[in-house]
This record gives structure tokens, sequence and C-alpha cells, in this order.
């Protein structure tokens, strides 16, 4: 019996609004919009893992979805919110009026088991499909997975998540700055509705420590503050827009910083490495943005080195922040605060381990930029494995430049 989807099966949308993505879409489309619209760009979706079933059986299904996706506008309402958030300029919001998603820039089809999608064209139009096109994939894969037994034992982890946190908040220990995370899952997520579930019960029952969620529409729906400032694609496109290679850092947090004049201050640090980033991270850009995300590597060398570097440039770290947000579970991210907190502020994103624990393996899925006005770009991470580009030249070249051993 073939799983594929019949198209006798009532259609129930994955995404409802446009709002349902990630803010740091928004907050990077909105520099592009400004400082370099005729951008052309290529989004590749790829599976990291091995997937419980072929995800080629689920492209009709997906095709479905991303026409229902390229049918979507912003209503008013969603506009005057996110008109509302004090770095939003008015033309961006006049951008995304007129806004919506175009079928013909973005293809799916099946190769061999694997499930090939890619999106192609203006920048600052395919860059938005992304978390859209993670989150399709991921519900309907786990839509054929979904049991009632699954949903239950969700909502036991769940209640252990809360447990645990509670046990911590009881012991009462005095440190230097509070414990405080975020929901970074829409893109791994079980379902929209389990993700809704997850953010409105930790809202509820420890307002203490959640303190927001990067899902936009849900940070609309329960009063939450929108996380988020940069991801690794906005890093990247300078290193095909004209400038040295070796100054793409400096460029794309020089345009940030012009961009948004002191607001949505934590720059991501692991393009190249930390070690290549703090080496484009002088004392301008360490007080001019308000702390640094860490997204591969390990979590403690990496955040003693950025206490260092800012030790070196005499600036107060406990006027700063690190945001951690590489495959966190809540204890790793207590254990991490537990060694931090008396020394800068700190802030854990936990993705998967919120929206997606229910006892089933997670798809490791990312739909990332490989190139930009016909360039490769790449990414040098601080985990092996995370490098997503085909091109071994520019690889070696990037290494060359930013002095990084292979």
């Amino acid at each position: 019996m073939s799983h594929t989807a019949s198209s006798a099966e009532p259609f129930v949308p994955v995404v409802t609004s446009l709002l349902g993505t990630d803010l740091y879409k928004f907050t990077m489309l909105q520099p592009m919009l400004h400082s370099m619209p005729a951008n052309q760009a290529e989004y590749r979706f790829v599976c990291r893992n091995v997937p419980a079933y072929p995800l080629s059986e689920m492209r009709d299904e997906v095709e479905r979805q991303i026409e229902h996706l390229c049918s979507l506008r912003f209503t008013e309402d969603e506009l005057q919110y996110l008109g509302a958030l004090r770095y939003m300029k008015s033309d961006f919001i006049d951008y995304l009026r007129i806004f919506q998603l175009q079928r013909r820039y973005i293809t799916v089809s099946a190769e061999g088991d694997a499930l090939d999608i890619v999106a192609k064209g203006p920048q600052i139009h395919v860059m938005l499909f992304e978390i859209f096109v993670l989150a399709i994939v991921n519900e309907i894969h786990f839509r054929r997975l979904a049991t009632p037994a699954a949903l239950d034992e969700g909502r036991r982890r769940l209640q252990q998540k809360i447990a645990l946190l509670r046990e911590f908040g009881a012991q009462g220990a005095k440190r230097a700055h509070p414990f405080e995370f975020f929901d970074f899952g829409v893109r791994r997520r079980f379902s929209a509705a389990w993700q809704d579930e997850v953010v409105a019960t930790f809202a509820r029952e420890v307002p203490e420590f959640f303190k927001g969620t990067s899902n936009v529409q849900l940070a609309k729906q329960h009063g939450l503050v929108p996380i988020g400032t940069m991801a690794h694609e906005y890093l990247q496109t300078f290193q095909a827009t004209g400038v040295q290679l070796k100054g793409f850092q400096k460029a794309a947090l020089e345009t940030w910083v012009q961009e948004y004049r002191g607001d949505l201050g934590v720059a991501l640090t692991d393009v190249v490495g930390m070690d290549a980033f703090l080496g484009d991270f002088d004392l301008y850009f360490a007080k001019l943005f308000d702390g640094l995300r860490h997204d591969s590597g390990d979590p403690v060398a990496w955040g003693e080195k950025a206490l260092a570097h800012y030790a070196r440039l005499k600036v107060n770290a406990h006027t700063k922040r690190l945001v951690f947000s590489d495959g966190l579970d809540l204890r790793a991210a207590l254990s991490l605060y537990g060694h931090f907190a008396d020394r800068i502020q700190t802030g854990f994103g936990i993705g998967t381990h919120l929206t997606n624990d229910m006892g089933i393996r997670p798809l490791n899925i990312v739909m990332k930029l490989v190139s930009c006005n016909g360039q490769p770009v790449a990414k040098l991470s601080d985990s092996p494995g995370k490098t997503l580009c085909d091109d071994e030249t520019f690889l070696a070249y990037l290494r060359q430049v930013f002095r990084i051993t292979a």
C-alpha cells in the first residue's frame, strides 16, 4: 500500500498565516530589502538523518501545501502587529502589504527516496520559503506517525520539563543574572497545534523563566515577546555581494548596525568559526551589539572565548548576553546557566526538544542558502557536519582566507 496522500483526503493546511515563521526572517529581510534588493539566491532542502519512511512519498502533499502557502497574504491585523515593533520600518511594512510567495520560484521533486526542494529567485522573495517548507515537511511526516500515545507521551514529557523548572526555581539559588529560555522550535516541530500547546503551557506555568518564542504568529496570539535577530544566511549573503571575502562579516555587522541602530543586538558567531568571528568583532562592534549567539561547537569553550574577548576589550560582561541555541534541551540549558550566570547575562533558545519531544525520532532537516548572485556561499561551522557547500574550491578559499585548517 502506498503512503502517498490521495487527493480524496481532506486538505488540512499546515501554514495558516505568513506570521507563522521565525522573527529573524523579517529582521533579515528588512536590511536586505534596503541594502541589496537585486540579490538572486538559491535555497536547498536537505534531510541529514534517515526518516521513518521515504520523504519522497510525501511529494504530492508537500506540493499541495506549497500551493496553499502561495495563496496567503498578510492581513491588516498582522501588519499592524509587525508595524508596532519599533525596529520595523514603515516602507518594509508596505512591502509586506503587497507580498505574496510565488509558486514559480520553488520546485519540489522526488529523487529516489529523498525529497528535493529548491527555492531559487530574488532573495528578498525566496528567503521566506525556508521556515514554511521545513514546517510543512515535518508536519506531513509526523501526521503519519501521530498516535494518541505519541501525544500522551509529549504531554508527559512537557510536564516533566515544568517540574524540572519548578524544582530549579524552588532551590532559590541567587545568581547575578536570571535564567531565561525561549521557544525556537518552528522549523522542526511535531505540528503547529503541538507548538501552540507547548508555548501556551510554558507561558501559563512558568512565566518567570519562559520569555518568548521565535514564532511571530504565536507571540502575537499569546502576548509574548517575539525573539530573534539573524541567521547564517544573512552573514553568508555578504560572501557574494561585492565586498572582499575577508571583510564579509564586518560588512554584514555594519549593515545591521546601520539598519537597527541599537535594536536587535545579538550577533551570530559561527559562520566561519568563533576565532575568525572574534578577529572581526572589535571594540566598535562589541560596544554596539548586546551579545552573541552560539550555534555550533563546544558551548562552554565558546562562552569562555567570548568572556575572554570582552575582558581583553575592557567591556563589562555583565552588560552583555550570551544566547545558546545549538541542539539544547532544558537540562543542558540549566547546566550552561550554572556555568555562566554569575559572569554574564544568558538566554537559551530551545527548538526540537521543546516542540518535537514525543518519543518519536525527529527529522534533522534544513533548507539552506547555497548560492547568491551566482556564487557559492558557505559556513565553516564549529561543528563538523554542519558545513553545507558542494563547491570544494570555494570552501578551500574560505579556509585559506580565514586561516582555518580543514
